[in-house]
């Protein structure tokens, strides 16, 4: 069979070429996004809807130190004194009016203004410290989620191994059944345990998704989960510094700290700022006016209120208390830190103790204890029920050391929480 072209869709070949070559380059290039643990946390610090929220908050406490600073506002009056209703000359009831032009300013004494805008400062300062303070939590649960994605992608893995393994055994085992070496009942036995297995592989591949979605939303992230994924090591450092090393950093880092010790200076402040408002601010005022028919005249007069009654008693009482209130809490956090250190390395520890000797010794007896069952029984040294036993601790032991290092990983990111920063990548 010949298959004709016209002339005119011939010649249109070379752009539906192009084109092809440009879309299908695109989408292979759409296929998949894959991110490393820098890459995702910088992705996350610019697109994280509720990290924008808490910017947003800095930028309000920084227009409030503009509003602090400001000065009073002067006042401007105008009056028209002696206006005659009933005029001797008709049409003319302006005769002797007097207009007055008045000028008046509030002088602010005890630095009420420089107080006012220190304190609008340490508010910004304080607000700071918080926003660092709820990026460290939210990137906790980004890293646990980075984390989760990289251990289903292993056990995802390690499900397809088993199953790849599991099959080469049955196919030898299906040759040993036509040569008359074991029963149907031992090879249908066989047949049923691989569900076991295929099971592994779909609860594995939900698990994978599931952090890829929780890790998306963090993102604020649209992509399809199929063309996303993330790439980094999954594996444990042997050795860990010393507990004060981790502490220390803790009382450095620590923004929740640091937004404590700041909103005591802030309480500071804002007593002196009190104190200072109860201070008397006088008033000057400039009148300018003219007395008819030719006298014009200019004044100047000193408004001072007699703060016999209110002296802003209460609020020199509520700010001094404050002060005292945010010590207490400086205090608590931190206790909550030094808390919060010493459990993250405990549990850190807990799990280098168990990987310990699963990475020296379980891992490679494990390995070697399948392979020798499988070999034996394949060659009829070995029952049935030794070797399902000898697969299905091979699968526990692997499966388990993949799951500490999981927990590994978590307890780490658990103390990068603590100390305020990644002190273990």
């Amino acid at each position: 069979m010949v298959l004709r072209i016209s002339p005119r869709l011939r010649s249109c070949l070379p752009i539906a070429g192009f084109l092809c070559a440009l879309f299908g380059g695109r989408a292979a290039f759409a296929q998949q996004q894959t991110y490393t643990w820098e890459q995702l946390r910088a992705k996350f610090e610019a697109a994280n809807p509720t990290v924008l929220a808490g910017q947003l908050n800095i930028d309000e406490s920084r227009s409030q130190e503009i509003t602090a600073y400001l000065r009073p506002n002067p006042n401007f009056s105008f009056s028209l004194d002696q206006i005659d209703p009933f005029p001797a000359t008709p049409y003319r009831p302006f005769t002797f009016t007097e207009p007055t032009f008045e000028f008046d300013y509030l002088h602010e004494r005890q630095h009420k203004r420089e107080l006012r805008l220190e304190s609008a400062k340490k508010g910004t300062g304080v607000a700071v410290a918080q926003q660092s303070d709820l990026v460290r939590n939210l990137l906790f649960s980004l890293r646990n989620s980075f984390v989760q994605v990289l251990q289903q992608r292993q056990v995802l893995n390690l499900a397809h191994e088993n199953l790849d393994y599991y099959d080469k055994l049955l196919s030898v085992s299906r040759d040993r059944l036509k040569a008359g070496d074991i029963a149907q009942v031992d090879l249908d036995r066989l047949e049923l345990q691989r569900i076991q297995y295929e099971t592994d592989i779909q609860t594995a591949t939900v698990n994978l998704r599931t952090a890829k979605i929780q890790l998306l939303m963090l993102l604020n992230d649209r992509t399809p989960v199929d063309r996303f994924d993330v790439t980094g090591p999954f594996e444990f450092k042997e050795l860990l510094a010393p507990l004060e090393e981790f502490r220390a950093a803790a009382l450095d880092a620590r923004p929740d700290l640091r937004a404590a010790i700041l909103s005591v200076d802030k309480a500071r402040t804002d007593h002196s700022l009190a104190v200072s408002n109860g201070s008397t601010d006088p008033t000057f005022s400039v009148d300018l006016g003219r007395d008819p028919p030719i006298q014009a005249f200019l004044g100047f007069s000193v408004s001072i209120p007699l703060r016999i009654f209110d002296r802003n008693q209460g609020e020199k009482e509520r700010t001094d208390i404050d002060i005292r209130r945010n010590q207490r809490l400086q205090e608590a956090s931190r206790a909550q830190v030094f808390s919060d250190v010493d459990s993250a390395f405990a549990t850190i520890n807990s799990s280098l103790a168990l990987l310990r000797p699963y990475k020296a010794n379980y891992l490679q007896q494990a390995a070697k204890v399948r392979d020798t069952i499988a070999f034996a029984y394949q060659h009829g040294g070995a029952s049935l029920l030794d070797f399902m036993s000898a697969q299905s601790d091979y699968r526990m032991i692997q499966l388990n050391y993949l799951n500490l290092i999981g927990s590994y990983l978590t307890a780490a990111s658990q103390l990068n929480l603590a100390v305020g920063r990644e002190v273990i990548q």
